[in-house]
């Protein structure tokens, strides 16, 4: 493999101790006291030179009976592994598949893996929101297209989408389109009307 022509143990070692990340899916790196094989790039402690051994595939590092590490996860195929992502995306499909219930940020946070305070962090730095942001956000789009689409009126559309009281939904809807529910239904039924 052309890798073995230029990356020697020296090298490797060297990528391993300082996790360089540009080397992730070059070689993966097993650890014998543990049993465990990890991408370069890896932030769990760095072991003993001594006890490490060098793969250039997680198969191969898999057949000499090594397991993947669930910190960085070498056995996905992705050349890149990002954390942060997976638990982005899975907070999202929890948010689009839940928004009805009554769900907490901490219940959010517990079921995903982390704490609430860490996915607010991850979830502000990539979407620019907090994860009770970006559910109300579902839940008032949900609503626009109930008010457009249904004779059900906002007592009922507000329940429906999963607020508890209809003063909170009154003022997710209101600090979300400028309007109350009410009103966002009259104009969009009257610019209905001004297009037949």
């Amino acid at each position: 493999m052309t890798n073995q022509n230029y990356l020697s143990k020296e090298m490797m070692w060297k990528a391993t101790a300082s996790c360089d990340a540009t080397y992730d899916g070059v070689f993966f790196y097993a650890v014998k006291t543990t049993g465990i094989y990890c991408r370069p790039s890896c932030k769990s402690r760095i072991p003993n030179d001594k006890n490490v051994t060098f793969f250039w595939s997680a198969d191969d590092a898999q057949r000499a009976g090594y397991r993947p590490c669930k910190r960085c996860r070498p056995d996905l195929r992705f050349p890149k592994y990002d954390p942060l992502a997976f638990i982005l995306e899975d907070t999202i499909q929890l948010i689009k598949t839940c928004y009805k219930q009554n769900i907490s940020s901490h219940d959010i946070a517990s079921n995903v893996g982390v704490s609430r305070f860490h996915l607010n962090r991850i979830f502000k730095d990539r979407m620019g929101c907090t994860p009770r942001m970006y559910m109300e956000r579902i839940r008032i789009n949900k609503a626009k297209e109930l008010l457009l689409t249904t004779e059900y009126n906002s007592t009922q559309i507000g329940y429906q989408i999963g607020y508890q009281s209809i003063s909170s939904f009154y003022n997710a809807f209101k600090r979300n389109t400028g309007f109350s529910p009410s009103q966002f239904r009259a104009i969009h039924a009257s610019n209905t009307l001004n297009h037949d």
